[in-house]
């Protein structure tokens, strides 16, 4: 009886800790990070439980022309500076992470933007 409890209780602390650690890698663990040129031309609100805010990026290539990416809901700066331009048509530059696994309740992609940089040509 006292094995059986040890054993359920390592079980339990071992899943928990996993779970924990999971989390945590997928909001702080980034696979890669850059930075896309184009021009922005949506940005959006969506998500029935979790609000999250999502965009689009027209890169000007013939195939996979069209950059998908998210933005953390805390960011308001971020998203800010991503209406401006999109509002003023100019050309950006996003500055971005790309996460190993998508999280839903931040965002429907892996990328992230960071940064947002005007180019004014």
């Amino acid at each position: 009886m006292i094995l059986i409890k040890k054993i359920l209780l390592w079980t339990i602390g071992i899943t928990i800790t996993s779970a924990v650690l999971l989390i945590l890698f997928a909001f702080y663990g980034n696979f890669s990070g850059d930075e896309r040129v184009g021009k922005i031309i949506k940005i959006s609100n969506k998500g029935y439980v979790f609000k999250t805010w999502e965009g689009q990026l027209n890169t000007g290539e013939i195939q996979r022309g069209i950059w998908e990416f998210s933005v953390k809901p805390s960011d308001k700066k971020t998203l800010a500076d991503l209406s401006a331009a999109m509002k003023s048509g100019y050309r950006v530059s996003l500055h971005y992470n790309e996460k190993y696994i998508s999280v839903p309740f931040l965002g429907d992609t892996k990328n992230f933007i960071t940064d947002v940089e005007v180019l004014q040509d």
